[in-house]
């Protein structure tokens, strides 16, 4: 994350070299010329809005770190950030509600931009029942350190090492794009947890161990190992900084047998 009391030039270069491009490359991009994006990043030339709005959007900068490159070009922040409980976007969250909803009986969680929990449907919180240590469940939740802490999810996690690889991975691969430093301090904290005592080296994936195209996350519980493969649903051209940085991580069975096993525990749950 840049600070705030960086110019426009120095914001957009910090960017174009975080992105690994060349001012030509951004330039031809952006529809520019090379000399005048040179200009804009020495300070000897002033953009437009919609021309700074094009560059950062080529950039793919987050929508939280337009608005400080705005402030620097001397325009007004234009990207809000409102609660998801606010009444502006009580269809957003509706919507966030329903699919959560409508994947049961499989598991399906909303998370923020540092993995911290906004939602969860019924099947997450059957799962959540074997956590060792309930500060793990205190709001704010973290997901990831609820997945790898040898008090939470750890010991349960039957491919442990190759599930706990494909997380930090994509942890480094989110600070790569965002450089956000909440991101980098949770991701030393969870290289540095302990490996479960409980864990059971290996575990074989009920798709084979050399799939290529997903990482399975085998889960043992009371009705025994449940195997999912995830996806990742994000809002489609946000404008809000809190739906930009909202992601929904849905679960789905790997195998028939835990197809069959989480409907048991659904039912379980809805005859207590």
């Amino acid at each position: 994350m840049i600070g705030a009391s960086q110019s426009l030039g120095d914001f957009l270069r910090e960017w174009r070299q975080r992105r690994h491009l060349s001012q030509l490359d951004l330039a031809l991009d952006a529809d520019i010329s090379q000399r005048h994006l040179s200009f804009i990043e020495s300070g000897r030339a002033s953009p437009s809005r919609d021309m700074l709005l094009r560059l950062t959007e080529r950039l793919a900068v987050p929508l939280r770190e337009r608005n400080p490159i705005l402030v620097a070009a001397g325009f007004a922040p234009i990207y809000l950030q409102r609660s998801l409980d606010e009444p502006a976007l009580a269809v957003a969250r509706q919507t966030v509600d329903l699919i959560l909803k409508g994947h049961e009986p499989h598991p399906a969680l909303a998370v923020d931009r540092h993995w911290t929990l906004v939602a969860a449907n019924g099947a997450v919180e059957l799962l959540l029942t074997a956590v060792r240590d309930p500060e793990l469940l205190k709001p704010p939740v973290n997901v990831l350190r609820l997945s790898l802490h040898p008090s939470g999810l750890a010991p349960d996690i039957v491919n442990f090492g190759q599930w706990r690889h494909h997380l930090l991975d994509r942890l480094q691969q989110q600070i790569a794009a965002s450089g956000d430093p909440v991101l980098r301090a949770l991701r030393h904290e969870l290289q540095d947890l302990p490996h479960p005592e409980a864990q059971v080296a290996g575990g074989s994936s009920p798709i084979g161990d050399k799939a290529d195209f997903a990482v399975p996350l085998q889960l043992r519980t009371k009705v025994g190992v449940l195997s999912f493969l995830s996806t990742t649903t994000v809002f489609g051209s946000p404008v809000d900084i809190t739906l930009s940085e909202l992601a929904i991580e849905s679960f789905f069975p790997a195998d028939p047998p835990t197809a069959e096993r989480l409907k048991c525990l659904m039912a379980m749950k809805a005859s207590r």
